[in-house]
């Protein structure tokens, strides 16, 4: 069995049918990590979310912003933006069940050395209270009072984490940092408003992955989230957001020897 860990896909089928080709794709033998963020500003959310979903348990996919963002707009939360290409998801007569699947999706994948997160972890977090705090996230999203959680879900605010969060702030801090975080003060609070390579970082920040003594070091993370970053192979990191929906490529890299495959995104 091969496992391949691909980028984010953000609607683009034609893209993500191209790849799969590449690496020569066996639903019999292979499975798919996806990072997050199947859905939006590319042309095809339906029929990526049925394509992934008919996967079953050859593919593994975790929650992206983005991804998150649909499911809010679906229960009737959260605003629509002038960007989003979601209104064929919104509309289709599988929505319900498509969005209830996406709903059930991790926040997290722990495997051998590997995590799967779309943003990354906070430097306070190890894996193991990462996977803690993660299923926290994934039973308010199963539970019955799933809707509630839903219609506090956006927010900035607090930044930081602290233990002694409880309720709606804990969870949106869990959520923050696995989903939207890119760059964190020495202290570990995340800054929302800065999206471009690290050269750029606010004066005081480092990008998540770089914070002195962070608890995750261990493992290899596997991320998406961060276009401006790009393509990074390290022996901690795969970063495999590689800006296919803005006419950049779709990235895979084959966990066993960590051969990168590519696929050039037509763009617009």
């Amino acid at each position: 069995m091969t496992t391949y860990a691909i980028g984010d896909v953000q609607g683009c089928l034609g893209a993500l049918e191209a790849l799969l080709e590449r690496i020569r794709f066996d639903l019999r033998r292979d499975r798919l990590w996806f990072v997050g963020d199947l859905v939006n500003r590319g042309p095809d959310s339906l029929e990526v979310l049925r394509f992934v979903k008919s996967l079953g348990d050859a593919s593994i996919t975790v929650l992206g912003n983005h991804d998150l963002h649909l499911v809010a707009l679906a229960e009737g939360f959260g605003r629509r933006r002038a960007d989003d290409t979601l209104d064929e998801v919104l509309a289709a007569p599988d929505r319900d069940e498509l969005v209830a699947w996406l709903r059930h999706r991790p926040m997290l994948h722990a495997e051998s050395d590997y995590v799967v997160v779309h943003a990354g972890l906070l430097p306070q977090w190890t894996v193991a209270r990462a996977g803690e705090l993660a299923a926290e996230v994934e039973a308010a999203l199963r539970g019955p009072g799933y809707r509630n959680f839903l219609a506090e879900l956006y927010g900035s605010r607090p930044a930081y984490w602290d233990d002694a969060l409880v309720g709606t702030d804990r969870l949106c801090v869990i959520v923050n940092a696995m989903t939207r975080m890119r760059f964190v003060s020495a202290d570990g609070t995340m800054d929302f408003h800065a999206k471009g390579p690290p050269a750029s970082a606010p004066r005081g920040c480092l990008p998540w992955f770089e914070s002195p003594g962070r608890l995750s070091a261990s493992a290899t993370l596997i991320t998406g989230h961060w276009s401006a970053l790009g393509l990074r192979v390290a022996p901690n990191l795969l970063a495999l957001d590689t800006g296919c929906v803005w006419g950049g490529q779709l990235s895979a890299v084959r966990l066993d020897d960590r051969q990168v495959f590519q696929f050039a995104c037509p763009k617009g």
